[in-house]
């Protein structure tokens, strides 16, 4: 099971930090991707933390102000957002990958989802 949370309402220039809780399997061997979706747009790929903690980052526009962490003793997987725009308005998912297989940004690719966490960054 993959559930998301820490999504909300923040004003541009402000921060937040998703979570990404995973169970029945192991953070240690299968590498995390978060998405985000916006209105009207396809799911795009953010980035990814691999099994081993190496990372990817998809996504040229954000990859100065989000950072992908992990805490493999909790089973969770973090996305700080900062300096927050309202282009960044989007339902955020995570994703799950065997590690035997290595990231990709392609959403087609991944068949274990989260149900998302709404982020909406307005004044």
């Amino acid at each position: 099971q993959i559930v998301e949370s820490g999504g909300g309402w923040v004003q541009p220039g402000g921060s937040l930090r998703l979570s990404c809780a995973v169970s029945g399997f192991s953070l240690e061997s299968y590498h995390i991707v978060w998405f985000r979706q916006a209105p009207g747009k396809e799911r795009e790929g953010v980035s990814c933390i691999r099994s081993r903690g190496s990372k990817i980052h998809f996504l040229e526009a954000v990859k100065d102000r989000f950072t992908i962490s992990k805490d493999s003793d909790k089973n969770i997987v973090y996305l700080e957002m900062n300096d927050l725009k309202p282009e960044d308005t989007a339902v955020y998912y995570c994703a799950a990958l065997w590690e035997n297989y290595d990231c990709v940004e392609s959403p087609d690719e991944y068949n274990r989802w989260g149900q998302g966490t709404q982020v909406v960054v307005s004044s």
